[in-house]
């Protein structure tokens, strides 16, 4: 059983704190309130100690990435990654990562996270102060469900990640396995095989010959040399029509 956290007692059923945050965005500085991000919409926030670090990087962001269109189909509106990094660093960091579902926003000066309650000093480690990893789900700006990781030593990282909460909010929903499609442009097969998977609501991470891979990598990963080739769940389908009569299988 996990362990409750004393040191960070949850705030259910308070509302998140009023603060400005400032984003620069391209050549220019905006402002996002708590207003902008949370007022009338239903949203998963998710904070940790920082950008680029291991565990953040690896499996926090990414996870919540690759489900945010199963939160979107029961509902979500939204999904938040708070971080006490300046806007520059969170930039680069969403460049850098798989996050293009996630709205990154840098709590620079750590004002949302100290009035949450969750700023903690890791002088330790040269970091400062930084956030306390946790969760939380988030209606009309009242936060309705919190997961704070335990007091113990390091960094954990127990009930934070995206899995947790799609099991609160929708719990048995259906998590497709991760698909990954080689292919290169204006391959008729590619469109058919990406569309196919389309329709069948399956993400997908696509690698393009020439930008993200050589022949010799596909030879490699596949044993063949021809777009495109897919991998369902690290099985390998194979073409377009191996594709069709996967799905085809699946019906039967």
């Amino acid at each position: 059983m996990t362990q409750a956290n004393p040191k960070f007692p949850s705030i259910e059923g308070q509302r998140v704190p009023d603060v400005t945050f400032p984003i620069r965005q391209g050549e220019d500085w905006i402002t996002k309130s708590t207003d902008d991000l949370f007022k009338g919409k239903k949203v998963v926030v998710f904070s940790l100690p920082g950008a680029f670090t291991p565990t953040c990087s690896s499996t926090h962001l990414p996870r919540y990435n690759e489900l945010a269109n199963v939160f979107k189909a029961h509902g979500v509106d939204s999904i938040i990654c708070v971080s006490v990094n300046d806007t520059f660093v969170m930039n680069a960091w969403a460049a850098d990562q798989e996050s293009e579902n996630i709205e990154l926003i840098p709590d620079g000066n750590g004002d949302f996270t100290e009035k949450m309650g969750l700023l903690v000093d890791k002088a330790d480690l040269g970091f400062g102060k930084r956030s306390w990893r946790y969760s939380m789900l988030v209606e009309d700006k009242v936060i309705k469900k919190m997961f704070i990781e335990p007091d113990l030593p390091g960094d954990p990282f127990e009930v934070s990640d995206a899995d947790t909460m799609l099991a609160y909010i929708a719990p048995g929903a259906e998590v497709n396995q991760p698909v990954s499609v080689f292919s290169k442009p204006g391959c008729p097969y590619c469109a058919k095989a990406k569309a196919l998977l389309s329709d069948h609501h399956m993400a997908f991470e696509e690698i393009v010959m020439g930008k993200n891979a050589s022949l010799t990598s596909l030879k490699a990963v596949s044993g063949r040399d021809t777009v495109p080739q897919v991998f369902i769940g690290g099985q390998h389908i194979g073409g377009s029509e191996e594709l069709e009569q996967y799905f085809a299988d699946k019906r039967d």
